[in-house]
């Protein structure tokens, strides 16, 4: 089994440690990542398996977020080699596994204006669903009663459970999450639990950011802390496969 995130064995070894009952989703190998002139990520390796979760701390600034935009294919490498869902970052066809990549940012991907039902519902038009799909995934997040509030109107917590209700009805096979925890009452972080569940037993992959580790800890299988550019194996944590 391939140890999950954990940048400890180059390319070749990591290539045979994952084994044909895991395949990998994410695999990068010494990737860069350059923001204007700004170097932000820097000789970064990865593994994240189908059916894996990987928790990823660091302190404000260090290219948590960048990593996450990195995965959903809106930022490319600036060296270094990587591959989501099958696809190769900054080829003319990584765009292609957007459908597939859930992203919830730090600000929510709603419209303002419009209803927390009609913000639903635009996605799963887009996205070839049915209307009451839509209306199903807020009744799962406890957001049934509010489907017709703007969402301008909705507290942050009220927000974070609509972006997971998008989860719901979209269900990707790569979930990015960042900071996902804020602004979360107690039994929204359970939804939190819930969600990354589903998406791993479908056997997809997740990546959450957060820098609170202890909320981590119940979903993920290891955790890498990003410092310095690098992702290291955060001491102490799970790391499934890790080497003695």
């Amino acid at each position: 089994m391939p140890q999950s995130g954990v940048p400890t064995r180059r390319a070749a070894d990591l290539d045979s440690a994952v084994g044909e009952s895991s395949a990998c989703l994410v695999r990068l190998d010494r990737v860069a990542v350059t923001l204007g002139r700004t170097p932000v990520l820097r000789d970064l390796d990865l593994r994240v398996g189908a059916g894996e979760a990987l928790g990823v701390l660091g302190a404000n600034g260090s290219g948590k977020t960048t990593l996450l935009h990195l995965l959903a294919t809106l930022v490319t490498p600036a060296a270094g080699r990587g591959e989501v869902l099958g696809r190769e970052l900054g080829s003319p066809d990584a765009g292609e596994t957007r459908p597939a990549i859930g992203l919830v940012g730090h600000l929510p991907a709603l419209y303002p204006q419009l209803s927390l039902a009609e913000n639903l519902r635009f996605v799963a038009r887009l996205t070839g669903r049915e209307n009451r799909a839509a209306d199903r995934a807020l009744n799962a997040v406890g957001l049934g009663g509010a489907a017709h509030r703007r969402a301008e109107r909705c507290s942050q917590g009220m927000q974070r459970r609509a972006e997971l209700a998008r989860v719901l009805l979209t269900q990707p096979s790569l979930l990015l999450l960042d900071e996902i925890h804020a602004g979360l009452d107690r039994d929204a972080v359970g939804l939190v639990d819930h969600v990354v569940a589903g998406v791993r037993g479908r056997g997809g992959a997740c990546v959450l950011v957060s820098h609170e580790p202890d909320r981590l800890t119940r979903v993920v299988d290891g955790m890498v802390r990003i410092s310095d550019g690098r992702a290291e194996p955060v001491a102490g944590a799970n790391q499934r496969g890790a080497p003695s």
